[in-house]
């Protein structure tokens, strides 16, 4: 049929009334013994390609009249029967050929719109698995079973898969173990969308801060998950930064109201010493009695103890002493790497709960891995173990560096060092945060390096 689509109207239209022509004078010439009327359906089907219903009417009242005109004789009301009958037949035949022509019409239109539909589908998935592929943010999706369907070449590289490998085929478990957690909701709400912040792992085994946003859907009745994970670890660590910052912002205001109340005393002993210069005895002088007067409250200011007495302890909530070894991870290990130093994590399976303040706690840990990871830059095997050990009382924490030690251990807690970073007030803040929930920071004598010691309280689950 397509080709005679082809063909045109005005051909096909010919070849029909040629072939009625023929067949009207087939009919003629072989006289009434036997009629052809029944060849005229080749016609009208022919014509039914491009002629519509009221020009194939008139097309099958001619093919009757005709076929009608040369048949064989019968009565009046005989050949009036035949004339209904076969034009009945002929336009049948014809609307038949009509029918079947805009059927393959309509089938062709929507062919067509598919095909249309199918092209600005495949220009929209390009464009989206484009997106997706150049997208710096990595976006995965799981099946029921939190296995990785498909997922894009920055997530590959944010998981640290190494080259020609890809997440696709395992199991997100053990790389962000929240989206497996949300996939084993019970009685979750279909299609829920919602965003979290987690602890993430690299192929490697390293930690750090994932920020995910995840969404559910279903796919021939089953659960699937589609998620985006950046890492958020720099946020953090600058953030950390910032608190840290801030903190030793506070504490040189309180250092320097110290300092201000030293120098006060500082100027009125330099007053009575000038005194005291101009006089030759000194033993019985009221001046000099004043001037031990100073040096005593001097003294008294100077060795002000921060040590906690009963009744000063803060109030401190318990906290997971596993949670802040997770962020204290993500914030040193960088740094450490970028040296080639290597950081050891002595760690119980299940950490206890301590009585501290967590960002409290974290500067205090962070304080000291800064001060090791400045004092090991220029050893030959620069590393630092962190060890937990507990009993049912107490949390240590012990942090020991492979640097060249401390020369003057007993001056280390000391504010306003020579020599010292900036104002030397790290180890005095940090030891001072600690004394207010009960805790300790010492330092620990060791045959090589320098080893620190945190003492919490633990707190019984």
């Amino acid at each position: 049929m397509g080709v005679l689509l082809r063909i045109g109207r005005t051909r096909i239209l010919i070849a029909v009334a040629c072939m009625i022509g023929v067949i009207a004078m087939a009919d003629w010439a072989i006289g009434n013994s036997v009629s052809l009327g029944v060849l005229y359906i080749l016609p009208m089907m022919l014509g039914g390609i491009v002629l519509g219903r009221l020009e194939i009417v008139v097309l099958g009242v001619l093919c009757a009249y005709l076929r009608g005109r040369f048949d064989v004789p019968s009565t009046h009301a005989e050949a009036a029967l035949r004339f209904v009958f076969a034009s009945l037949s002929y336009l049948a035949s014809g609307l038949f050929v009509i029918a079947l022509v805009r059927n393959r019409q309509l089938v062709s239109e929507h062919l067509a719109r598919i095909q249309q539909e199918q092209k600005l589908r495949r220009e929209a998935e390009d464009q989206l698995r484009l997106l997706v592929a150049s997208s710096p943010a990595s976006i995965l999706t799981l099946d029921a079973y939190g296995i990785a369907l498909a997922v894009n070449q920055a997530a590959n590289s944010l998981f640290a898969l190494p080259e020609g490998q890809t997440l696709v085929g395992r199991p997100i478990a053990g790389f962000v173990p929240m989206l497996a957690d949300a996939l084993r909701l019970e009685n979750a709400p279909e299609g829920f969308r919602t965003e979290a912040q987690c602890q993430g792992y690299r192929n490697d085994g390293e930690i750090f801060m994932a920020h995910v946003w995840f969404s559910s859907y279903r796919v021939s009745g089953d659960t699937r998950l589609a998620a985006i994970v950046v890492d958020a670890s720099e946020e953090m660590r600058d953030r950390e930064e910032q608190n840290l910052r801030q903190r030793e912002t506070s504490n040189r205001i309180a250092a320097a109201a110290l300092s201000h109340e030293l120098r006060n005393l500082c100027g009125a002993i330099s007053l009575i010493v000038g005194n005291l210069r101009e006089r030759p005895g000194l033993t019985d002088d009221s001046d000099f009695e004043g001037l031990a007067y100073l040096v005593k409250g001097l003294g008294k200011l100077a060795s002000q103890d921060l040590a906690p007495h009963a009744g000063d302890v803060v109030e401190i909530e318990a906290i997971p002493l596993q949670q802040v070894f997770d962020h204290l991870r993500i914030l040193v290990e960088p740094q450490w790497r970028e040296i080639d130093a290597r950081v050891r994590w002595d760690l119980p399976p299940a950490l206890p709960m301590v009585r501290a303040d967590e960002h409290g706690l974290l500067q205090a840990l962070l304080n000291v891995m800064q001060n090791s990871h400045r004092a090991v830059q220029h050893v030959a095997q620069p590393q630092i173990e962190v060890r937990v050990t507990a009993d049912p009382a107490r949390v240590l924490i012990r942090l020991h560096d492979s640097g060249p030690g401390i020369p003057a251990p007993d001056r280390l807690f000391q504010p306003f060092q020579e020599g010292a970073d900036h104002t030397g007030l790290g180890l005095y803040v940090s030891r001072a945060m600690l004394w207010s929930y009960g805790g300790d920071l010492r330092y620990e004598p060791t045959p090589t390096g320098c080893c620190f010691v945190i003492e919490l309280q633990r707190v019984s689950e």
